[in-house]
């Protein structure tokens, strides 16, 4: 009877511990769920606004939005099973084995030519005036521009100098500027020392209300010493004194210029003093190329639509160093280098996120086939973006040229061309097309 009592205690506490081990697994599935619908509620909202942001950016600038959204359509479609071929990276879109090479070649090409890299949005209309940069459309029957100016904004125009955002003004916003910081200046001066007063009258002992007052005092004097900085800057770039003056007169002659290219630019009229207008102007002033990177751009675009009845992604084009700072808080893959590649108005990135294995496969090969005749150079980003440079005369620039250029692509200076190394001929990557359509879901 002891046996059998004892027997059937064990079977009981054993069914309540197994029914407590199975409430706690159903528990933390529930709660993995949980995490993962979030997770992917937030990456869907992200990648939804990125698209829309991308959409509104470009359909400012489309004169035909029917096409437009057609394009789009066609971009984003499901691709059919067939498609789903696994990925074969060829070894010229891979980095060389001396990574600096791929930057120096670039590099070397705008010594070859002497070509002025674009250091912010007044050297780049100046140079659409010249005719050095060419409008690029923002959709056609082969190519749609797809991110592209993403990250602009309605701020004001300023000259990038010394790592400096100049504002440019004309003769009455420069008055009114000077205006408004002096008068801020003495608000703030009265405020502080009025907080000074209250601070030293405050009974030792009022913890609570020194604090909050301090903490008070603390912030206005921050403020004073911005307006003072902001002040310094005004007065060095322009000031009446002699070190000032040749600044101040360019800086002027910049406003007016680029004033008049707004009154008049690709058949529309900007407002600079209206923030929607700069905004559109920079996405605008940023959809532009050199004449050569667009010939190699129409040329792929052309190949790929033929092929798939699509239209080519760009995702980037011309980016004045500048715009390649701001650029840099959001990517990681926007270079730093005193000439970085897109500040020539010579690169431009296809983006691939959408395509299937077939459409990279017949990219890449096109892409390959052109960088083997010495008429781009290109590389297959981990942004999902193929970055690809064309040489002006369709000539790559020769090693000794390279060579000499990788310290200003950041090389350390025992670097060597990477061609010499055997390893760098590899076979080409294998991706596995189910895992990145697995992750291409989660976007």
């Amino acid at each position: 009877m002891i046996g059998r009592g004892l027997l059937a205690f064990l079977l009981v506490r054993m069914k309540r511990e197994a029914r407590q081990y199975l409430l706690l697994i159903l528990i933390s599935l529930g709660f993995g769920v949980g995490v993962w619908a979030v997770l992917r509620f937030t990456s869907l909202r992200r990648h939804e606004n990125n698209s829309v942001f991308f959409s509104d950016a470009a359909t400012l600038r489309t004169s035909d939005p029917d096409l437009w959204a057609r394009n789009m359509d066609k971009l984003k479609e499901p691709r059919a099973e067939s498609e789903n071929v696994a990925i074969e990276i060829p070894s010229e879109l891979r980095h060389y084995e001396d990574r600096h090479w791929f930057l120096a070649t670039q590099v070397a090409e705008v010594k070859k030519f002497n070509v002025q890299p674009v250091q912010d949005f007044v050297d780049l209309a100046a140079m659409i005036q010249r005719g050095e940069m060419v409008p690029v459309q923002a959709v056609t029957d082969t190519y749609i521009l797809y991110g592209v100016a993403a990250r602009t904004d309605g701020s004001a125009f300023t000259r990038y100098v010394a790592n400096q955002n100049v504002e440019l003004n004309d003769d009455t916003a420069l008055r009114d500027a000077y205006v408004q910081l002096e008068s801020a200046h003495a608000k703030l001066q009265k405020v502080i020392t009025n907080l000074q007063t209250q601070l030293a009258a405050s009974k030792k002992g009022a913890g609570a209300k020194q604090d909050e007052l301090q903490k008070e005092l603390d912030a206005r004097q921050r403020e004073l010493r911005s307006n003072e900085d902001n002040k310094a800057q005004l007065d060095k770039y322009y000031g009446r004194s002699s070190s000032s003056s040749g600044s101040q007169a360019t800086l002027l002659r910049d406003y007016d210029s680029l004033e008049n290219l707004a009154k008049d630019f690709r058949g529309r009229s900007f407002d600079l003093n209206n923030s929607n207008d700069r905004q559109t102007l920079k996405i605008y002033l940023l959809s532009s190329l050199r004449p050569p990177a667009l010939k190699i751009l129409e040329e792929i675009a052309r190949a790929y639509h033929d092929k798939f009845d699509r239209p080519l992604p760009v995702s980037s084009l011309i980016r004045p160093e500048q715009y390649q700072h701001v650029l840099r808080r959001f990517n990681r893959y926007a270079v730093l280098i005193d000439t970085p590649p897109h500040s020539t108005g010579l690169a431009f990135d296809i983006d691939y996120r959408f395509m299937s294995g077939a459409e990279q496969n017949f990219l890449m090969s096109l892409l390959a086939r052109m960088k083997d005749d010495g008429r781009i150079e290109v590389l297959r980003e981990r942004g999902a973006n193929y970055h690809v440079f064309a040489f002006i005369d369709g000539t790559r620039p020769d090693d000794d040229l390279i060579k000499a250029s990788l310290p200003d692509a950041g090389a350390p200076d025992n670097e060597t061309n990477p061609d010499e190394n055997d390893s760098v001929k590899k076979t080409p990557v294998r991706v596995d097309t189910k895992s990145r359509l697995a992750k291409k879901k989660k976007r």
